[in-house]
């Protein structure tokens, strides 16, 4: 490297994406996501790539071999999200997605149903600490009740995901609650104590947000007289059984038993494999392997004559998930030159200028947490290196550890669902069939965490002392 680098460089790769996703928002519309976005990921992945042979001499194989790296820290996400296309295909033609729906349609009240979405999310997600299993079992039957009742998808997908990161944020089983104490330096369970006091404000604020708006959607607005021709059709078409509970029951309870997320999705998988020989032979071909290894790879597809159930059920499959692969690989691709070029560390480093006490201190944390967000692309990453830029920060300032992985967490694990690009937001997109920048504005939860995370700070409440 000849110089330092200038911010104004370290900017040019950034202004290029931006640029190139709105243009392709503009043009493409939803389906930006199926190609555009990738592609502008990966253009701007390349800018960068040539403004550090250019400007900063740094070896293009230096360059390459740091993207490569970054795209196999995305490999786990990538196989869990081919996984979870199976398994969603197979719990579709097992008949345990329409057994959820089936009685989750009689059980909850239109009328409230956006917060007990959101609240059974929250005893999910604590128990299990992962946001993307609670997303992905959960998740997926309260989107297929929601679309019943006639309630907005990107209202349910937010009450899903509110729901989901409350406890990936919280849960002791969950990785980044263990992951911002470790890289603050602060106890586990005093991280958990202190998190509490911006997180359940925020969680508490998002069930009265999601009852205002479910109140909105009385029976009389929403389309109650076909729900009963879809329990007939699903009833029909499925055999419909509590048994099949066992199924997302025997994955909760793998990962509440800490068994890693990719077995416990591929036992899951497996199960509705078993389940579908079990109890829906009369969906199956001659060849039942053939048929099932069809759904586990390709979806599952319905044909009732209900149009309405046929789109409910005609979706998963390994090959629903590769676009959603291909967003991440790419993402990880310019955020792994950016971060070899040394403009991630520049552009976050920046923000330290503007500290001048605490408040600015923490507002400048949860920034730098959802900047990384947007340019690396993976929550992990955000808390990892946002919490090795300020620690020495709020050390000099005798603040304990505390504050820093709360701000981490406030700013880092939340924030990453709202970003099309990232991880987070790629792999929810993926499984709820909402596309981000849809369902953004309605993650009350992950919206309000960081501003309340600010606000605690600016204001210099419970800011623990070392």
């Amino acid at each position: 490297m000849n110089k330092k680098v200038r911010l104004f460089e370290a900017l040019i790769p950034v202004v290029v994406l931006v640029g190139l996703l709105i243009l392709n928002v503009n043009v493409y519309g939803d389906s930006a996501t199926s190609g555009p976005n990738q592609l502008a990921l990966f253009f701007s992945g390349f800018i960068a790539c040539l403004l550090g042979v250019s400007l900063r001499k740094i070896s293009y194989r230096d360059l390459e071999s740091v993207a490569i790296d970054s795209i196999k820290n995305s490999l786990q996400a990538n196989l869990i999200l081919l996984l979870v296309g199976s398994l969603i295909g197979l719990w579709i033609l097992s008949g345990v997605v329409p057994t959820m729906i089936y009685y989750g349609i009689q059980i909850i009240s239109p009328k409230f149903f956006l917060p007990t979405a959101c609240i059974i999310c929250c005893f999910v997600s604590v128990s299990t600490g992962s946001s993307w299993s609670t997303g992905g079992t959960v998740g997926i039957a309260l989107i297929g009740i929601g679309h019943t009742l006639g309630i907005p998808l990107p209202m349910v997908a937010g009450a899903v995901i509110s729901g989901s990161y409350f406890g990936d944020k919280l849960s002791p089983l969950s990785d980044t609650t263990n992951l911002a104490p470790a890289m603050a330096g602060a106890d586990l369970f005093d991280h958990i104590r202190y998190m509490l006091i911006t997180t359940f404000p925020s969680i508490i604020i998002a069930v009265i947000l999601f009852t205002i708006v479910g109140l909105n959607y009385a029976p009389t607005n929403i389309n109650l007289e076909n729900v009963d021709e879809v329990l007939n059709v699903i009833n029909q078409q499925f055999k419909i059984t509590p048994f099949l509970f066992i199924a997302p029951l025997f994955v909760l309870f793998l990962v509440y038993k800490k068994i890693p997320a990719l077995p416990s999705m591929l036992f899951g998988t497996v199960l509705g494999g078993i389940f579908a020989l079990i109890f829906q032979s009369h969906l199956l071909d001659s060849n039942s392997y053939k048929t099932i290894i069809k759904v586990a790879g390709d979806g599952f597809n319905l044909e009732s004559g209900n149009k309405f159930v046929d789109s409910l059920f005609s979706r998963g499959g390994m090959s629903s998930m590769l676009s959603t692969v291909w967003l991440i690989i790419t993402a990880m691709f310019f955020g792994g030159m950016m971060e070899a070029c040394g403009y991630l560390q520049k552009i976050a480093a920046t923000l330290l200028n503007f500290v001048r006490g605490t408040g600015s201190l923490i507002l400048s944390t949860v920034s730098s947490c959802v900047f990384l967000n947007l340019t690396a692309s993976d929550q992990y990453l955000s808390i990892v290196v946002a919490g090795r830029m300020f620690r020495s920060a709020f050390e000099e300032r005798g603040l304990a550890a505390v504050n820093l992985s709360r701000s981490l967490e406030d700013g880092g694990t939340v924030t990453s669902v709202l970003v099309p690009w990232n991880s987070g937001g790629a792999y929810f997109s993926g499984i709820l069939g909402v596309p981000t920048l849809s369902y953004l504005p309605y993650c009350f939860f992950n919206l309000i965490s960081p501003v309340m995370s600010v606000v605690v700070g600016f204001l210099g409440l419970y800011i623990k002392k070392r």
